[in-house]
Order: C-alpha cells, then sequence, then structure tokens
C-alpha cells in the first residue's frame, strides 16, 4: 500500500512539473545518419532539466520538453554544437521567413549531390573496366598493362574528391568520439585506398612483388554511397510539404490601419490590439474580432465549413481564411504561435516528430550499432590474420564488413514512413497525433472522416434548379439567375454560373446590379426586375414565398442552400447549391463497412448539412459543428 501511494505522489509531482515544461523545436543541421540523431539524443538526455527529447533525422528536428529553470535553449545548442552539428530554435515566423530560403538551400544541397555522385560515377567506370573488362571479355588497350596501376591511382583519387565530403564528416565524428555511418565509409574506403597506394608503391620497387590492388572497391563504395545520399536528399526534402503547404496557408503580409493611414506590414510585425483591414479575395492574416464591415469568409481549409460564412460587427475571424465578398475591419486578438493556423501546424509538427515504438528500437539499435560494426570489423581483421590468411584476404574482410553494415536504411526508414504518412494525412484533412497512434492504426474500430475536401469536393456546385411556374423550364431558370450573378463574387453565384455555362446559356445583361449582404441580389432584366436570394428578401419585396415553403425544407434537409429566384412580384423558380460528395467516397465507406469498421462524419459545418452527406454515403453518425482545436476532445468521448 505504502509503494503504492508513493507511486501516487511521484505521478502527481511529475504532472505539476510537466506544467512548467517548455517544448520547442530545433532544426539541426549537419546530421547524416540514425547514428547522428541517436548522438544527439544520448547527449542531452544527461543533462539535468531534459524532460523528453526526440530527434527525427528524416526531417533534421529536434523536439524538446525542457524545465527552463534547470537548462536554457543556449545550454542545449551549445552541447549540440559540441556534437558537430548546428542547431536553431525554430517558430512559426521563422519558418515563414526561412520557407524560400530553405527551398532554395534544398534544391542546391540536392543538385550539388547529384553532381558529385555522377563525377563518382564518371571516373569510377574506367577503373572498373580496367579491373573487369578482361574477365567480360572485352577489348582491353596495351598501354593498359604498362599504365594501369597510375591511372587507376589517379582515377580513384578524383572519386575520393568529388566525395571528399564524406571523408571530412566521417573522420570528425571519429575525433569526436561519435562515429556515425559516414565514420564506417571513411575507414572501409580510406584502408582499401591507401592500402593500395601503399602496395602500388612497393610493386613499382619490387618488380617481383604481385598483389591485388582495391582502388575500384574504394571508388565503387563511394559511387553508391554519393548515389544514396542523393536519393535520401530528394527523400527528406519531399518529407516536409504537408507543413510547407500549411504554412503557405498564412500571408505573409498584413494592412494595418494606424492614425486613419493603411500601412502594409509583415505578419510577424502584427501585435495584438492592431486595426487590420482585409478587402474581397484577400486572406485574414491573423485571428480577431470583427469591428466594421460585412463579407462572406471562406473558412473550409481551417473550420471545414464548406460555404461562405458570413461575417459582420461582433464576429470572430480566423487568420489564413479567404476574405470573399465585402471590406471587413477587425481587432487582431491572436497572433504568432496563438492562431488557431499555428495550433494547427503545432499538431501536425509533433506527429511528425513523434515516435513510434518500432522507431525506438530502430534508434536503440543505431546508436550502438557504429561502434559495434568497428569492433566486429577489427575483430575479424586480426582473427583471419591469426588463422594464418593473408593481409590482402584479411583487408577484403575488414573492408567488406564496414562497408555492408551500413545503418542508414534502419534510421530513415521508419521516421521517413511517419512523416510521409502524417504528412499526406494532413493534406487530406487528417491529423495524427503520433507515430505511436499511426503503428496502432490497425486496431480501430471506428473510422472518423473531416467533411469538407475529403468526403466532398470542398467547393459548392448546382444540385438542382426546380421550376415553380410550368411556363418557364429550368434552363431559363438557370439563365436568368446566372445573369444577375455573373456581376457577383460570391462563391454561390459562381457556382450558378459555371453551371450555366455548361448548359451553354446565353447570358443576358443586366442593369442596376444590387447585392444586399446576407439577402442576396437584385437587378432589372428587361425593365423587370429580377430578385435571387432568400427568403427575407422576397418578404422585404413584398413577395410571398410560403408557396414554395414545402420545396424549401425539402431542400434545406438535404443540406443544401435553396435560393429563390423571381420576376417581379412572381416566384418562378428554386436553385439549390451544395458541397458536392467525391466520386469515390460513397465506395470507400462501403469498403470500410465491409471490414467491419464503424464510421461517422466530424465536421465543421451544421448539423442538417452533416447529416445530409452521411445520409448520401452511408453514413449514421455525425459530430458537426466542431472546429480543428476541438476534434480530439470529441473523439475520446466515443
Amino acid at each position: 500500500m505504502a509503494a503504492g501511494a508513493a507511486e501516487d505522489k511521484e505521478i502527481k509531482f511529475l504532472k505539476i512539473l510537466r506544467i512548467f515544461m517548455v517544448k520547442t523545436i530545433l532544426k539541426i543541421s549537419g546530421m547524416d545518419c540514425a547514428s547522428c540523431a541517436a548522438n544527439i539524443e544520448h547527449a542531452i538526455k544527461k543533462e539535468k532539466g531534459i524532460f523528453s527529447i526526440n530527434v527525427n533525422f528524416a526531417a533534421g528536428k529536434a523536439y524538446l520538453e525542457f524545465d527552463p529553470v534547470e537548462i536554457s535553449i543556449a545550454r542545449i545548442q551549445k552541447i549540440i554544437e559540441k556534437l558537430g552539428y548546428k542547431a536553431a530554435e525554430e517558430t512559426l515566423e521563422m519558418e515563414m521567413r526561412m520557407e524560400d530560403h530553405h527551398k532554395i538551400e534544398k534544391e542546391g544541397e540536392i543538385k550539388q549531390l547529384k553532381k558529385r555522385f555522377i563525377l563518382a560515377l564518371v571516373f569510377s567506370l574506367p577503373i572498373i573496366y580496367m579491373v573487369m573488362g578482361e574477365m567480360l571479355g572485352l577489348p582491353m588497350p596495351m598501354f593498359f598493362d604498362k599504365y594501369g596501376i597510375p591511372i587507376q591511382f589517379v582515377l580513384a583519387t578524383a572519386v575520393i574528391l568529388s566525395a571528399f565530403g564524406i571523408w571530412k564528416m566521417g573522420f570528425k565524428k571519429l575525433l569526436r568520439f561519435s562515429p556515425n555511418m559516414d565514420s564506417l565509409i571513411f575507414i572501409g574506403t580510406a584502408v582499401a585506398y591507401f592500402y593500395s597506394v601503399i602496395i602500388s608503391v612497393l610493386m613499382f620497387a619490387d618488380k617481383e612483388i604481385e598483389a591485388h590492388l582495391y582502388f575500384e572497391s574504394a571508388a565503387l563504395i563511394l559511387v553508391f554511397i554519393s548515389l544514396g545520399k542523393y536519393l535520401e536528399a530528394i527523400t527528406k526534402g519531399k518529407t516536409s510539404e504537408a507543413i510547407k503547404k500549411l504554412i503557405g496557408l498564412q500571408p505573409k503580409e498584413a494592412t494595418i490601419i494606424k492614425n486613419n493611414e493603411e500601412t502594409k506590414i509583415l505578419i510577424s510585425e502584427v501585435k495584438v490590439g492592431d486595426i487590420i483591414l482585409v478587402k474581397p479575395g484577400e486572406k485574414i492574416p491573423v485571428d480577431g474580432i470583427v469591428i466594421d464591415g460585412y463579407s462572406g469568409v471562406d473558412e473550409k481549409a481551417i473550420t471545414g465549413e464548406s460555404m461562405p460564412v458570413e461575417k459582420k460587427k461582433g464576429d470572430e475571424v480566423i487568420g489564413a481564411t479567404i476574405n470573399k465578398t465585402g471590406v471587413l475591419k477587425f481587432k487582431a486578438t491572436r497572433v504568432g504561435k496563438d492562431t488557431m493556423l499555428a495550433q494547427i501546424i503545432k499538431i501536425v509538427e509533433e506527429a511528425m516528430g513523434s515516435k513510434a515504438p518500432i522507431q525506438l528500437l530502430a534508434d536503440k539499435v543505431s546508436f550502438y550499432f557504429v561502434p559495434g560494426v568497428i569492433i566486429i570489423a577489427i575483430s575479424t581483421l586480426i582473427i583471419w590474420l591469426l588463422v594464418g590468411q593473408s593481409w590482402a584476404f584479411a583487408l577484403t574482410v575488414f573492408v567488406a564488413v564496414l562497408i555492408i553494415a551500413c545503418p542508414c536504411a534502419l534510421g530513415l526508414a521508419t521516421p521517413t514512413a511517419v512523416m510521409m504518412g502524417t504528412g499526406l494525412a494532413a493534406q487530406n484533412g487528417i491529423l495524427i497525433k503520433s507515430g505511436k497512434a499511426l503503428e496502432i492504426a490497425r486496431d480501430v474500430n471506428i473510422v472518423i472522416f473531416d467533411k469538407t475536401g475529403t468526403l466532398t469536393k470542398g467547393e459548392p456546385s448546382v444540385t438542382d434548379v426546380v421550376k415553380v411556374e410550368n411556363e418557364v423550364d429550368e434552363k431559363t431558370i438557370l439563365q436568368l439567375a446566372a445573369s444577375v450573378e455573373k456581376n457577383s463574387e460570391h462563391p454561390l453565384a459562381q457556382a450558378i454560373v459555371n453551371k450555366a455555362k455548361e448548359g451553354k446559356a446565353n447570358f443576358s445583361e443586366v442593369k442596376n446590379f444590387q447585392a444586399i449582404p446576407g439577402y442576396g441580389v437584385t437587378a432589372d432584366l428587361e425593365n423587370k426586375k429580377i430578385l435571387f436570394g432568400t427568403r427575407k428578401l422576397m418578404t422585404n419585396n413584398q413577395i410571398n414565398p410560403n408557396i414554395i415553403e414545402e420545396k424549401m425544407i425539402v431542400l434545406e434537409d438535404q443540406g443544401k442552400t435553396a435560393m429563390i429566384l423571381a420576376v417581379e412580384k412572381d416566384i418562378i423558380g428554386i436553385i439549390a447549391v451544395a458541397d458536392t460528395l467525391k466520386d469515390y467516397s460513397k465506395e470507400t465507406v462501403k469498403m470500410l463497412h465491409k471490414m467491419g469498421k464503424k464510421v461517422a462524419i466530424i465536421t465543421g459545418d451544421n448539423k442538417r448539412v452533416g447529416q445530409a452527406i452521411a445520409q448520401q454515403v452511408g453514413i449514421d453518425r455525425v459530430l458537426a459543428e466542431v472546429l480543428p482545436q476541438e476534434k480530439s476532445a470529441e473523439i475520446k468521448k466515443l
């Protein structure tokens, strides 16, 4: 009992302690393999005040939790730099500023690695020809007999120079007693190269000496490693695409109003309390409260709401959403790392940085792997010499052990899989909390889909054209509505215009066009007043909408936005618009049901729209009006 009580006290203490922990991400450069990541983790974990550290080799980042009273970021950076790497604290603002720079830097690195690989390959091919040509029955020029060894030496030296970065890094890590994959390559190729150089000199000094040279081994190994480095750089570049796309949602500038003057500033300079102006078509830079104006805002990238949300004085606006129709003036309430977009990016970052249980095992193996391989290789060399084998044979085995035991795949495969999986999921509206969650996904019994952009196309389109008067057909209804709406920038208007264009409708010129926020539009066509919009628009113009109420309710119960078209005082039709299903949504849900999984929808949209989509695809459970930061809590309730 006493032991149990003590354990409970310890758990409570740790929970209290964690409140004071600081989370941060460090961008680390200079890592070449999983052993580098393992070495950094091992060194940092020794320090007092470190709660947790995960170093993701594929992302080139370290995810830390620490007590700022016990240890500072500067101290952590210093430890990492002593190991031979560079570390810089990463924030959303820094990521945004550095995004283009990193892209150029990464492209430059990939080009450089490609160039080094091609050079190494070009210089090594003649060596291969000289060494293996005779065995393959290829013609051998006479001068190879006389100058073959000097040519091999020159070409092998050229290969080593083209891949000298590998030697340099491997040697540095050996000096710091933190050997990595490059250290294995350095030892193996250096031994093969310098052994061949020494034997070549002895062979020139004494014509009686005959021995096999290993210039081709050193060259070929570096060719394959250079190819591996090139492919690895491409893979690592692709893994962070999801984060780049999320960061890309954020505008880089904001227009603030100071002393009645408009000034453009960088997003990182916006402060809480600033008054910001957003014009139609512009992105809202930060979270805030509307103080003036009226508009429709496209929030589907953040909340999942499929249709534009009307915003007026007192309403909240979310950063990275798109202002569609009117001009908005709002006061900034959350900026930088506190915005809703920053919180979503943080969740995805943490998921990418987290480690699946199998990866933790791989990291442990990687840490001991390189020193273990060096010990085994030296032991192998000594044993073969002790049993009477020649230096040439023992050396061949020694080099083979070092080179074949490359641990890179072990360290890169799992984090790359986690990053690609979580990144691709994020692009499709699925936020995976951790690598562990990804690994145990095979055991799930309920699958919850986001609605907008996952089950649906994420953009409105015309679903129904309903006639009220028999003398007016559907084509005419659509043509009249499109003629009026072609002057509007509203997404619903664009959907109607696009539908009319598909039917090759003839657009008529209208006069006195007027958009009435929250109600609809009016215009004059051939001396007749055309009205298109809500019930309120009709009643405000002394038109009774009750005659089509039943038809409106049927459409709205299906989650559609129904709009009334009237000419003068007569209602002639209804047009319904909705976010439609993707072609494969029904099939996907059907397959999950066959697998015995329960399926639900979670959406930021209203319940009626959610239920309408659920009914179409065969889902019986709907979690509606849920914001991204609330989704985790809703799922926990299941």
